[in-house]
């Protein structure tokens, strides 16, 4: 047990009793518990395997690695269509967890196998994503901004292909390409 990571357990309300099991048997699993994006993360050679988080409907673990695991139980939960490596096993109560700690634990032995084995997840590249047509019309109409984007990070790129490609009316779109025309030009991601 990290001492650093105990408020997580102290503050968690509603999911205490969950959190507290799934602690024990990420412990159990003899993986050091750390604190990452503010919650509990249990690595192995200082490589992340699992992190616990909760969301207002459930709880989870959730594996860095998880589209490499086997799923004999078909548990895993692929969170959004653009998740490519991560998945979670959710869990509305303590007694879900209690029931499941034999098969929780094998999933995390699993996922520790990973990390001894050095398996990496194949990622789709930026360029794989399609560039919704507001976005693209912007980019072909302003030189700078097709330069600007092009130096931004692969995860910045993907997370405004990702924003600008989620309403389903192409007006929304187009309004959130030119609200975050400028940032792009600034050299901004959406989220800085």
């Amino acid at each position: 047990m990290n001492p650093k990571v105990d408020f997580y357990f102290l503050k968690a309300g509603k999911w205490q009793e969950a959190f507290g099991r799934l602690r024990s048997i990420a412990l159990d699993c003899q993986l050091t518990e750390e604190l990452k994006w503010g919650c509990p993360c249990y690595t192995f050679q200082k490589k992340n395997v699992v992190l616990i988080h909760g969301f207002k409907e459930y709880c989870a673990l959730l594996f860095f690695k998880g589209a490499l695991l086997k799923d004999a139980n078909g548990i895993l939960i692929q969170q959004t269509e653009n998740v490519q490596a991560a998945r979670q096993i959710r869990f509305t109560n303590a007694r879900e967890i209690a029931e499941m700690a034999s098969i929780l634990k094998a999933y995390i032995n699993e996922a520790i196998e990973v990390e001894k084995a050095g398996l990496k997840v194949n990622l789709k590249r930026t360029a794989d994503f399609p560039i919704p047509d507001e976005f693209q019309r912007k980019l072909d109409e302003i030189p700078a901004l097709k330069t600007a984007f092009k130096a931004l990070t692969p995860g910045r790129q993907r997370a405004y292909i990702f924003y600008f490609s989620a309403p389903k009316q192409s007006g929304t779109r187009a309004s959130r390409v030119e609200k975050y025309t400028q940032q792009i030009l600034n050299g901004k991601g959406l989220n800085d």
